[in-house]
């Protein structure tokens, strides 16, 4: 199974007092060490509001990718509907050449609308706008470099080339999903590979859809091996599971509210973080073993998973914690999902 950290590089939120700068360039250096730690992927967001900084995702990865000698480095989540394709490609193209050939990207719709107005687009083009871009992407990335393509949003392309070409062909691009089934088909369809960002709830709960995906996969004549599934989840780890939720409720308690705020969320309680910590629940939070053996429950419910990644910002934490927590991560938690697990080339299913 591969194991990773995402992160929006939040800052305003951040609990702490550090310049923007600063933020940035402990960001790559969270990078650089889960690489030397052995940890697979680390993926960067793209958010358009004042308490993230990863606005331009590609330039934080390629900054970290001459840093870096293995890692993977991803977008979580490449916001395609608000975005060029032609240029999205282009970007991570670079990249991949830069990394010599560790780039990947994870595209969807976005959990906010920011980029929406900010680039002169309407939401209720949201998944219109979407479908259509990814069409185009994956044009560019499985045709020959002069694409031919009309569409409702983008001015046609005629033959014109696109450059660079990546050094990995394919480029792999996966599907960032919450919880349409539309979302879910739509990617098997494809056979591409999935993210499912789950935040909150019981994990089990999201195998309906997970199954909805390798129904329609099968069916698309993909294999099974084409259609795997990666998590997206939030969590934090320390040396022990009192020092963790000591450490990780105080700021998500605080974030989770404000963002309920505008979505119409209760007001997160310690009785509610308390269940989605629980067996069922989908925070990952805890010390090591506890993780580990959380997530192997994860996979099971999920029917097998491929990919997971711990989203930490939420929990405002300093510098300092996230770098602890990104070491117990891939010294403690990796290897014991290693121990139980029958590790493929890109695939892990628990048994």
């Amino acid at each position: 199974m591969q194991i990773g950290i995402d992160s929006f590089a939040a800052w305003d939120n951040a609990g702490v007092s550090t310049s923007p700068s600063e933020r940035l360039q402990r960001l790559v250096e969270q990078i650089e060490y889960a690489d030397k730690i052995w940890l697979d992927v680390f993926g960067v967001g793209e958010h358009h509001r004042r308490e993230f900084l990863d606005s331009a995702p590609t330039i934080i990865l390629a900054t970290a990718a001459s840093r870096t000698k293995r890692i993977r480095l991803t977008s979580a989540v490449t916001v395609l509907s608000a975005a060029d394709p032609v240029r999205v490609f282009q970007e991570f193209a670079t990249l991949d050449l830069l990394s010599q050939g560790r780039a990947e990207m994870v595209v969807g719709r976005g959990s906010f609308v920011e980029a929406f107005p900010l680039f002169g687009l309407h939401l209720e083009d949201y998944d219109s706008l979407f479908a259509e871009k990814l069409n185009l992407l994956l044009k560019i990335r499985d045709n020959n470099e002069h694409v031919y393509w009309s569409g409702k949003y983008r001015p046609r392309l005629n033959g014109q080339g696109v450059y660079p070409r990546p050094l990995q062909n394919p480029l792999p691009i996966w599907i960032g999903v919450g919880g349409t089934p539309e979302s879910f088909i739509r990617a098997g369809l494809l056979g591409l590979p999935l993210m499912v960002a789950i935040i909150g709830g019981e994990t089990h709960r999201f195998r309906p859809l997970v199954d909805l995906y390798r129904k329609a996969g099968r069916q698309a004549g993909y294999s099974a091996d084409q259609l795997k599934i990666g998590v997206h989840s939030l969590g934090y780890v320390a040396e022990s599971t009192q020092e963790a939720v000591d450490d990780f409720y105080p700021g998500y308690a605080r974030t989770m509210t404000e963002i309920g705020k505008e979505r119409g969320w209760t007001k997160m309680t310690s009785a509610s973080f308390d269940a989605q910590r629980g067996p069922q629940g989908a925070l990952l939070v805890g010390d090591p073993d506890e993780v580990a053996e959380k997530i192997i429950r994860h996979s099971k419910a999920l029917g097998g998973i491929s990919r997971i990644t711990f989203m930490m910002n939420p929990a405002s934490l300093p510098h300092e914690k996230l770098m602890q927590a990104t070491k117990l991560i891939g010294t403690r938690v990796a290897p014991a999902l290693c121990e139980v697990g029958e590790i493929g080339e890109n695939y892990v299913k628990v048994s």
